[in-house]
């Protein structure tokens, strides 16, 4: 009992704390942020499923590197984010709230890989006015929207949908959540994810 109790509390401190964190720093640059206005919740069909082998892929990351799924294989749990686009609202606080959460991803041996179907440079520009990010950034824009198609979660205008996937260390997938794409999802559900890699 007292373990569910201080999960709880501190699922609820980290939540708070992140949307406070996001929302103040969201706001230095909301001057420049682009609302595209409410969009059809969900426009995909998922192509993948819990228990299975994630696709491996290849992307660019802003720092100039390149990032392969399978090189953490063996390694670390790997959570992929995918958001919809840069420069938007929801995308602009999703991401700098993660940054509260760095040790939970630490202490269950899991990397964050955050994926855009945005180019290099507007992801370089969009995130150094976020702060600093602890994790990669990933640019899935060529061939235009690859990764976010073969898990299944391209838009038809050409977006991904607003999801999170955990790949524990043998490269299976063991949660899954496409969000409303106008919303953005709870800290606590991918903390609960990342504590039954455990189990």
């Amino acid at each position: 009992m007292k373990k569910a109790v201080f999960v709880f509390l501190a699922f609820f401190l980290v939540f708070s704390a992140a949307r406070a964190w996001s929302q103040t720093h969201s706001d230095a640059f909301a001057e420049k942020i682009y609302d595209p206005g409410k969009r059809k919740p969900t426009d995909s069909r998922l192509k993948v499923e819990l228990g299975e082998k994630a696709p491996d892929f290849t992307l660019p990351a802003i720092s100039g590197d390149h990032v392969t799924l399978s090189q953490y294989r063996g390694e670390k749990n790997v959570v992929l984010s995918f958001v919809p686009a840069a420069w938007t609202p929801v995308c602009s606080d999703q991401w700098p709230g993660y940054n509260i959460v760095e040790a939970h991803f630490a202490e269950h041996d899991a990397l964050l890989l955050g994926i855009s179907v945005d180019n290099i440079p507007s992801l370089h520009a969009w995130t150094q006015q976020m702060g600093t990010l602890w994790f990669p950034v990933l640019s899935d824009f060529w061939p235009h929207g690859a990764v976010a198609e073969k898990y299944g979660i391209l838009r038809p205008e050409g977006i991904s949908e607003r999801a999170l996937f955990v790949i524990d260390k043998k490269g299976i997938i063991r949660y899954i959540s496409v969000y409303n794409i106008n919303k953005r999802p709870p800290l606590e559900n991918l903390l609960e994810a990342l504590e039954r890699l455990k189990q």
